[in-house]
């Protein structure tokens, strides 16, 4: 029979390596962060199309920094134009693989102006949470002092990692409107729900609120999203719509994460064009 001193000589050597592997997993969490949320190189920083590619005349524009970087946008003119989407894209990819969006947004009469992130496509440094701030803050000035537009007449939109950009760039500013599709209350949230088994919450160093930046939005807000959606669940859009100051509105649409606007087209384009009468009044 195994003495207590047997036993807890095996349990050691069972437990060890998999207190190891706990650890090490910490640590790659802690240190690799940024890895798991931008991906500026998937599928590739290479710009693949333009948006003449479907049929829309654009201009290729440059827009400096507070901190000295130059990002890469497009301003996509729409004719007899509502009002100008500022679109903030989500983690991975580039401005050249949301062509599918910016044509729907034509439609809805909507000119836009899509930027790059630092890090991403052609736009110069590498990418940070302060870092995508700054860029959203440049994009603003550069549609309101360059071009002359008026606040009012601005639609902040983001689509998941998007949303948090948006949502912050919103606050306090008497912008048009704010439209989430596929947002996420904050990263520690997601990360908690991801990786349930770990203390992650204290191990992020991304914050990403999305919610807590809609109680300083004074915008109309329309939130989208979808039961399907298998990245962000659902419950974080209906959290980002309880969480919105009135007027606020929600949409429902069927469809993936990154297909559900496809899916959703005529329901996805109704929706957005009746907030969009309501609140730019066109």
């Amino acid at each position: 029979m195994a003495s207590a001193k047997d036993i807890l000589q095996s349990a050691k050597r069972v437990l060890m390596p998999v207190a190891g592997f706990y650890v090490l997993l910490l640590a790659t969490l802690f240190l690799l962060q940024s890895c798991l949320i931008y991906h500026p190189d998937t599928p590739t920083r290479a710009i693949v199309a333009t948006p003449e590619s479907i049929g829309l005349a654009y201009e290729p524009v440059k827009i400096p920094t507070e901190d000295d970087l130059t990002l890469d946008a497009w301003f996509v003119p729409a004719q007899d134009a509502r009002g100008v989407l500022l679109f903030f894209h989500g983690n991975a990819g580039n401005i050249s693989h949301r062509l599918e969006s910016i044509g729907l947004f034509n439609r809805l009469r909507l000119s836009t102006l899509i930027i790059d992130y630092r890090g991403y496509g052609q736009s110069e440094g590498e990418p940070s949470e302060e870092g995508t701030y700054r860029d959203a803050e440049a994009a603003w000035r550069y549609l309101t002092d360059q071009r002359g537009i008026s606040p009012e007449r601005i639609v902040l939109f983001g689509r998941s990692l998007g949303g948090a950009v948006a949502a912050h760039a919103a606050k306090g500013r008497d912008a048009g409107a704010l439209i989430l599709e596929s947002a996420f209350t904050s990263v520690p949230d997601m990360a908690a729900q991801i990786y349930w088994f770990l203390p992650v919450r204290w191990l992020t160093r991304f914050d990403y609120d999305t919610e807590a930046a809609l109680a300083s939005v004074s915008a109309p807000v329309l939130v989208i999203h979808s039961p399907d959606d298998r990245i962000v669940p659902f419950a974080h859009g209906r959290a980002l719509f309880a969480a919105a100051r009135e007027p606020k509105q929600f949409l429902e649409i069927n469809g993936g994460h990154n297909t559900g606007f496809l899916r959703s087209e005529q329901a996805y384009l109704k929706g957005i064009d009746a907030f969009l009468t309501e609140h730019l009044g066109k």
